[in-house]
């Protein structure tokens, strides 16, 4: 008995000893445990993302890739998986797991190695988010410690979350939301069995049992994870056999961006890192949700592309790329490998050249596919002899091509072609009329090329684009659109500049005698500096700045009536806007609003609106008539009139839900209301004379039509809602095209980076036929084509808005040589809109012969 008594004293004294030890270990690592409450709140890192305003994705930045996910949207087999490989009785043990803990004592004892097996999940939460991954006996200690509050915190399933979320899986994914993306491109739920257990193998070997780097050991860890359900019983031996038969299909997936639109991703995260300081941007999980529309977005980049590609064309091929043979052919694996190491860009991918014939080539591509080159994509080629000259059009393709030229090639939609590399560059910007929102911005022809948002941060002379500007400052003092400007020479030069300067017509053509409206339309040179000068230069500088127009930017000399400031296409564009939404400044903002990691909003944009702030918000009742439905007496008063909309149902439907939508905005209590900075009149005689611009005027079955500059325009889009202005620098360094309907307004600026480079001017369009649009490269010719085409894709399928006059203006037939009233209706006289009490008082004599102003048809381009 006596052996018994003394081994029962042992054990009590060892157990005493025991007890002693964890207490004292306790106590010693005591200061050192953190609050394991902070994991209530923990703030996993998580990347920026940018999204469109209709959800899509449009960039993502931070090193960690990480999308946290909920317990309850894990898939079960998942959790098994993980459970069944890492501690199959998490749910029954308290934090430590002791059989756990004998096997590795036991490991240790008979081998002298330390096992990771002893590691329940709660450990490794506790290690993960408070500890080092050295292999220490205090952090061992610190760690059980840890776990065992970490479970009186905490609940199973959230410690477990934790764990899913945190634990890093390879390839910057951290958590098993990210590795679903990372690896197979899929949600959660959309997992196979096998891709389970491929991530539930990850956690204790990221990098060695990586599926991408190193795809047999990933195999065996995949089907020994496997083996576990098999024996945990999660999953049946069919189940099992299927599984690890299965092949991997682990690849690399980026992140699943919907949309790319660069320029506006690199704007939002300057603004987050200046906003929350890069650290907190790249990793607190913010999701920033701009204006901007993905469908609009990707029209202005087709059409921002396309209109550069057509410039580069038809100013010729400068040739190929590269030359990767001439004798002995290269074999064909060393072509794709070389043809690999160049990136494509904007649709324009590498090629060699294999074969040439009459008149088509064969090219490989970097993927190894033979490509067939036929005549129509290769006969646009003339050799580019310098920006204004090009070479005879060629007649074969070995004119163009031989075999072993590394060429760029692009299908066009129709086939494929020869292409190359632009060097021209271009931007456009569009925004809504009444809030200033962004909806589309592209900073480039692509941003791969150069990062340089011309949007925001080129100033280019404005050319043209800034005659509307002028005519209103005109128009503010006491000008009206039937006002004759003389449209001849000018003789009295201004010297402010230093020099007698004497602005020319371009081209050089004077025709006396014009109308204001015809002066805008035709962008006549002469007329736009006589209106600056009846305005006054100061007052017309005081007039731009009040358009968001920055004073430094404004040379005080008469140039400014030509154009001689540079600004930004995004000043541009919001210039424009005061004349499609009536009268008012809107600040141009691109963040609608901003959350953080667990959808709570942190910032909304509250926009300034164009409306008066309500004084009243009762509804008004406005009267709609035809301002043409009848004539006045023609022998009694002048014709004069209060004309509304048209009444077309379906155009009076739409335009009185606008006006609603409108009335419901403006009188919103918290809204923010712009400046108004000219007069609702203003603005729309300005508009009205923009859409002559486009549309011409006159009647052409009399001969006295005429086109304005941008008549492009109409016959691509054919509605009358839309106003616009050309803009050619001197030299055609810069071209812009710039306009608006009641729902959106445009800017598109094409011109080279290096300032003093021409556009220069082309005679053969791509094709190969003769071009109908030759010649100087202008505003027309050179922006036009890309706002046209971009504004006829968003506009197509919306309601032709009809026209609305604001209270104050009339209508008044005048007579077209005089601008005067007339009592006849023919050719010779029309119907223009006057600021009510501005409407001439003379009639035109009857004896006096109605001859028509100076019409200029145009024959080939106005170059504004």
């Amino acid at each position: 008995m006596k052996w018994f008594k003394r081994l029962l004293i042992a054990f009590f004294s060892l157990s005493l000893l025991g007890i002693a030890a964890i207490a004292a270990a306790y106590f010693y690592v005591l200061p050192d445990l953190p609050d394991v409450n902070s994991l209530k709140t923990v703030q996993l890192q998580t990347p920026l993302r940018i999204y469109s305003q209709d959800g899509k994705l449009i960039s993502q930045f931070g090193e960690k890739r990480r999308i946290p996910v909920e317990y309850d949207d894990v898939p079960v087999q998942l959790i098994n998986a993980v459970l069944d490989t890492e501690d199959a009785r998490f749910f029954e043990h308290r934090g430590i797991d002791p059989i756990g803990i004998i096997r590795a004592a036991t490991i240790l004892i008979t081998t002298g190695k330390k096992s990771q097996g002893a590691s329940t999940i709660t450990q490794q939460v506790a290690r993960g988010f408070f500890l080092s991954n050295e292999k220490t006996y205090i952090r061992k200690v610190k760690e059980i410690f840890l776990a065992l509050k970490i479970e009186k915190a905490l609940s199973k399933k959230e410690i477990l979350a934790l764990y899913l979320n945190r634990s890093f899986l390879g390839n910057r994914a951290y958590g098993v939301g990210a590795a679903a993306q990372v690896y197979y491109g899929k949600e959660l739920n959309q997992l196979s069995l096998p891709e389970m257990a491929m991530i539930a193998g990850l956690p204790q070997a990221p990098s060695a049992a990586n599926p991408i780097r190193n795809p047999e050991r990933a195999m065996t860890r995949r089907n020994w994870v496997l083996s576990r359900m098999l024996e945990k019983r999660n999953i049946t031996q069919a189940e099992y056999e299927e599984a690890i038969n299965s092949p991997s299909t682990a690849k690399y997936h980026g992140a699943e961006i919907d949309l790319y639109a660069p320029y506006v991703s690199e704007m939002a995260r300057d603004y987050m890192i200046q906003k929350f300081g890069e650290e907190a941007a790249y990793t607190n999980g913010y999701n920033v949700y701009t204006t901007i529309s993905s469908d609009l977005q990707l029209m202005a980049q087709e059409s921002l592309r396309d209109n550069v590609f057509a410039y580069d064309q038809r100013h010729g091929y400068r040739g190929a790329a590269a030359e990767l043979w001439t004798d002995s052919p290269l074999q064909r694996d060393e072509i794709i490998d070389t043809l690999k190491r160049t990136a494509s860009m904007q649709g324009i991918i590498p090629a060699a050249v294999m074969n040439v014939s009459e008149q088509q080539a064969q090219v490989l591509d970097s993927d190894g596919q033979l490509i067939t080159l036929e005549w129509k994509g290769l006969k646009w080629a003339r050799k580019f002899i310098s920006d204004k000259r090009q070479g005879l059009p060629p007649k074969q393709a070995s004119d163009i091509l031989t075999a072993g030229q590394q060429v760029w090639i692009r299908n066009n939609g129709k086939h494929w072609q020869l292409s190359q590399i632009p060097l021209v560059s271009s931007a456009t910007v569009s925004l809504e009329p009444h809030n200033g929102a962004i909806k589309t911005l592209v900073g480039g022809f692509s941003f791969s090329q150069s990062q340089f948002n011309r949007v925001t941060q080129a100033k280019r002379q404005l050319g043209s684009n800034i005659k509307p500007f002028i005519y209103a400052a005109a128009l503010e003092k006491d000008y009206t659109l039937a006002t004759l400007i003389n449209n001849a020479p000018i003789n009295k030069p201004d010297t402010r500049q230093g020099t007698a300067w004497r602005p020319k017509n371009s081209p050089d053509i004077y025709g006396g005698p014009t109308r204001l409206r015809v002066g805008l339309a035709q962008s006549i040179n002469v007329m736009s500096v006589r209106a600056m000068r009846h305005a006054g230069l100061d007052n017309t500088i005081k007039e731009l700045i009040k358009f968001g127009f920055d004073p430094n930017d404004l040379p005080r000399n008469e140039s400014l009536a030509l154009g001689s400031p540079s600004v930004t296409p995004l000043q541009v564009a919001t210039a424009f806007n005061v004349f499609a939404n009536g009268g008012y400044l809107v600040e141009p903002y691109f963040i609608d609003h901003v959350t953080d990691g667990y959808d709570n909003m942190i910032e909304q944009t509250i926009p300034a609106i164009a409306c008066d702030m309500p004084q009243d918000t009762a509804q008004v009742a406005v009267e709609v008539e035809d301002p043409f439905a009848a004539m006045a007496d023609e022998l009694s008063q002048p014709e004069i009139e209060q004309p509304f909309a048209t009444q077309e149902t379906d155009k009076l439907e739409t335009q009185t839900a606008l006006m609603s939508a409108e009335e419901n905005v403006c009188s919103n209590p918290n809204a923010r209301f712009a400046k108004k900075v000219v007069s609702e009149q203003t603005a729309f005689l300005i508009t009205e004379a923009l859409k002559s611009v486009i549309w011409g005027g006159g009647d052409w079955s009399h001969g006295t039509g005429w086109n304005g500059t941008a008549w492009r325009a109409a016959k691509l889009i054919k509605r009358h809602d839309i106003a616009g202005k050309t803009g050619t620098t001197n030299e055609a360094r810069d071209t812009w095209f710039s306009g608006f309907n009641p729902t959106l307004t445009a800017t598109f600026w094409v011109g080279f980076d290096d300032h003093g480079r021409q556009l220069g001017r082309s005679s053969w369009v791509a094709n190969g036929e003769p071009d109908q649009i030759s010649g100087g490269e202008a505003g027309a010719k050179t922006a036009g084509p890309g706002w046209n085409d971009f504004m006829n894709k968003a506009l197509a399928g919306t309601t032709e808005h009809a026209v609305i006059p604001p209270k104050g203006i009339v209508s008044a037939r005048i007579d077209l040589a005089t601008g005067k009233l007339t009592r006849k209706t023919d050719h010779t006289t029309e119907f223009e809109y006057f600021v009510e009490g501005t409407e001439p008082k003379e009639y035109v004599p009857d004896t006096q012969l109605n001859g028509d102003i100076f019409i200029d048809n145009v024959a080939e381009d106005l170059f504004q």
